[in-house]
């Protein structure tokens, strides 16, 4: 199968922070933009930061995955094991507060995978992950 990137829009509450955080911290290329939103090439993935409220509340609650609270909504990318520590470590080194501490999960287990989440200015929860073989995504 081939895999088609996906489009993802989601709220912010300040644009210019959006852009820092999106551009900068995650190294994200910007593509287009306008006084509301602002597109960004999330590893070859279309993601759109559209301006909102400050009061509109993201954050759902959580659940129990691996003996952590796994926040609710979240998205992100399968990366390889190489850019996932790249990314662990460009962020750890920007001094990011993390959800959930880059660490490998279901050691030993079929789902093996390295995992980290932290959230965007606008609280919005993001989870990178990583596998060893992607013949492990969807392995139970």
């Amino acid at each position: 199968m081939t895999i088609r990137p996906f489009h993802l829009a989601f709220p912010v509450h300040d644009l210019k922070a959006a852009r820092h955080f999106w551009g900068d911290v995650m190294g994200c290329p910007e593509g287009r933009s306008s006084d509301e939103w602002i597109d960004f090439d999330f590893f070859g993935h279309q993601i759109v930061a559209h301006r909102v409220d400050a009061e509109r509340s993201i954050d759902a609650g959580g659940n129990a995955v691996d003996g952590h609270d796994v926040p609710v909504p979240h998205f992100g990318v399968i990366l390889t094991m190489a850019d996932w520590q790249v990314l662990a470590d460009r962020l750890t080194a920007r001094g990011t507060t993390f959800d959930i501490e880059p660490h490998v999960r279901f050691k030993g287990q079929p789902g093996e995978q390295a995992t980290m989440f932290f959230r965007d200015p606008s609280s919005n929860a993001i989870e990178m992950k990583a596998f060893e073989s992607l013949e492990s995504l969807f392995a139970r």
